[in-house]
């Protein structure tokens, strides 16, 4: 007893005497503890993931490094953080870092067999080990991993270091993660997995190279089943639950990844977002019906060596896109398969018509029936021509849209202004048509720019949202298309064109003739009202559609992404096809509200479509556009002088006015004058 008092005051002395060496120990040592973790233990490469509005996969890129691995997700699934638990470290809810119990037992087992059978590490041992990768594993190693360990526990919470642990767990070859091995093995999410292919995967970091098809399966199979007895004991699972789970069978060669929208995942990750979890917009069974509908139209195009396509299919009210379908599914490498034709640049051919006719109702400088004129024009020697290389001689505006005819809108064009037309252009967002407008001039309106069907979509939607929101316009009324779902920016705007022009001009669309030979455009066209246009660029390289309604816009490129034209590349014949058969696969909407409180009611002259003047004879009463209001009155209608006999036309010089009677007439619309009209200038245009 004398003895033990002498040693216990011996080493009372000993510390009092080195308390300060040894306090300063401690506080190094507690200081290199405090340091110890890098602010962040993993800097691996992870995949890109993209994921559609309802938690489906799209599509993932492998890491950079040449893994499968997920970004780290919020959680982890109970059934494998059980399983989990329940084979790595039944203590990990109680320890701090370390198990005494756990270490002992390991190094009992290792003494009594003769070799290493268990390293006795805590889940968080283990993920301090995962971080400090190409260490050796030995006994300094293992106290490293400990004083790590310890330090984590305290900067992480238990579910972070669980988290941490489910991302960057080895799970067999390329395969690293949780959610990565889910999809690679089993095909599903990580919160779909059963007891049985949770437990499989659950024992895997501890001896991945088990995950090989047609090795060490026994082994494996083993591991699994005493962890799925483990989980019955604990009553995790029933009787019936456990037996059938000892019946799954292990997974065999892995799944491919989802391939859905491989053009969508390369903009993402050409804009930025590269390794990161995206939560999209897409709706994923929309996105394969369309991918269906367009590989379907290739078999027939690529037989006139047309081999490319695109589709995007916008939801009018959010902006968001439901389907990004860039390019062929299933397309040779040689054919440009890769190339996003959605974001791609090309000329609009007609395409662009509409949003002149909007602009010149917004401005007052037509009404939707004034009549254009529709003959063989040379301006600055510049000689448009309709595709039918025929003419009307004159054409209400609306039909002159409903029939895309090019000389009356190089008319309307030339009265409206290139300038001024590029900048609504420019306030609707198309982002390429961002030249001088003398470097375009009139050919703008028929194909002289390029534009995007990402920019196409996203202004027929700025249309169809100012005409649903009406009178209300709230926030993000001009918003492009966006592909992400967690877009939250709200901001107030004034609609671009005002309602009243969008819905003639959607009424215009609407006229738009189907083919009359084809029987399924004809039955199609009694499923709902569309507003749609078509276009195709010189040299018929490329061919558009674009459809509307108040729920969503269509819009379809057609072409080869080398910019070879192709005879029949039109936009009427292998375009339009395409968009009516994606609205077929949308839910039916009613059509626009008309918005009335944005129109006043006129007399419009029947035979001119201007208002009325005091001398037209025959008009209607129509709702025309507030700005219209400032159009001229009909200049057609005069009042005529005719000689006695009421036959013919005099003037002052060559008949005395006493004589003459007065009456309202037609003085400049008359036949024979646009008749002789028509013949000087085709004799104009032949001579030159």
């Amino acid at each position: 007893m004398n003895r033990i008092k002498k040693i216990l005051t011996g080493i009372k002395g000993w510390l009092k005497k080195y308390r300060y060496v040894l306090g300063g120990m401690f506080l190094f040592i507690f200081f290199i503890w405090l340091f110890c973790l890098p602010d962040k233990l993993f800097q691996d490469p992870t995949s890109t993931v993209l994921y559609d509005r309802n938690g489906n996969l799209l599509g993932a890129s492998i890491a950079d490094d040449g893994q499968w691995r997920f970004p780290e997700p919020d959680s982890i699934p109970y059934r494998f953080k059980t399983a989990l638990i329940q084979f790595e470290d039944r203590s990990f809810e109680s320890h701090w870092g370390m198990s005494i119990r756990g270490l002992s037992r390991a190094l009992w087992q290792n003494i009594k067999g003769g070799r290493k059978v268990s390293g006795g590490s805590t889940i968080t041992m283990q993920l301090m080990r995962m971080s400090r990768k190409g260490q050796s594993r030995n006994i300094w190693q293992k106290l490293v991993e400990i004083f790590w360990a310890t330090r984590a526990e305290w900067r992480y919470s238990k579910e972070e270091i669980l988290t941490m642990y489910a991302a960057h767990a080895p799970m067999g070859g390329n395969v690293v993660g949780l959610e990565a091995a889910s999809w690679r093995y089993f095909g599903s999410a990580s919160h779909e997995l059963t007891w049985a292919e949770s437990a499989t995967l659950a024992v895997l970091p501890n001896a991945p190279s088990l995950m090989h098809p047609g090795k060490n399966r026994e082994e494996l199979l083993a591991k699994r089943n005493r962890l799925l007895d483990r989980l019955f004991e604990i009553g995790e699972m029933d009787s019936t639950t456990w037996q059938l789970s000892k019946s799954e069978p292990l997974p065999d060669e892995p799944h491919p990844m989802p391939v859905i929208a491989p053009q969508l995942m390369t903009r993402i990750i050409n804009d930025g977002q590269k390794g990161q979890i995206i939560h999209t917009s897409i709706d994923a069974n929309l996105q394969k019906r369309v991918n269906e509908i367009v590989q379907l139209h290739h078999e027939h195009l690529s037989s006139n060596q047309i081999f490319n396509a695109a589709v995007l299919v916008m939801d009018v009210e959010t902006g968001e896109v439901l389907s990004y379908t860039g390019n062929v599914p299933q397309l040779e490498a040689e054919h440009g398969k890769d190339v996003d034709m959605i974001t791609a640049p090309r000329s609009t051919g007609s395409i662009l018509k509409p949003f002149l006719y909007a602009a010149m109702l917004q401005s007052g400088e037509i009404t939707p029936e004034m009549l254009i004129q529709d003959i063989p024009t040379v301006m600055s020697g510049y000689s448009p021509k309709n595709y039918n290389l025929k003419y009307d001689g004159v054409i209400p505006a609306d039909d002159a849209l409903a029939k895309s005819l090019n000389v009356p809108l190089v008319r309307m064009l030339t009265k409206h202004g290139v300038a001024k037309f590029q900048f609504l252009l420019y306030k609707l967002k198309f982002t390429t048509i961002n030249k001088t407008p003398d470097h375009y001039g009139l050919s703008l309106i028929l194909g002289g720019a390029e534009a995007t069907l990402w920019d196409l979509v996203s202004a027929y939607g700025m249309m169809a949202r100012t005409l649903n929101r009406y009178p209300d316009y709230e926030y993000n009324l001009n918003q492009k298309a966006h592909y992400s779902a967690d877009d939250t920016t709200k901001k107030t705007e004034l609609p671009i064109i005002d309602p009243a022009s969008c819905w003639f001009t959607f009424e215009a669309m609407n006229e738009l003739a189907r083919p009359e030979e084809d029987a399924n455009w004809e039955m199609y066209s009694t499923s709902q009202k569309i507003a749609w246009k078509t276009g195709t660029s010189f040299g018929f390289r490329d061919a558009w559609a674009v459809g509307v309604t108040p729920k969503y816009v269509v819009g379809v490129w057609v072409g080869n992404a080398d910019g070879e034209g192709r005879p029949g590349l039109i936009g009427r014949e292998v375009a339009a096809p395409i968009m009516f058969d994606v609205f077929s696969a949308l839910p039916n909407s009613d059509w626009f509200s008309k918005p009335f409180d944005a129109m006043e009611s006129v007399d419009i002259c029947i035979q001119s479509g201007y208002r009325a003047g005091e001398f037209c004879e025959q008009t209607k009463k129509e709702r025309i556009p507030d700005p219209s209001l400032n159009t001229l009155a009909c200049p057609y209608h005069k009042l005529v002088y005719l000689d006695e006999t009421g036959q013919f036309s005099i003037n002052a010089s060559c008949y005395d006015l006493n004589k003459s009677k007065k009456k309202p007439g037609l003085v400049c619309l008359q036949k024979p004058l646009i008749i002789i009209k028509i013949i000087i200038l085709t004799i104009v245009i032949f001579r030159r």
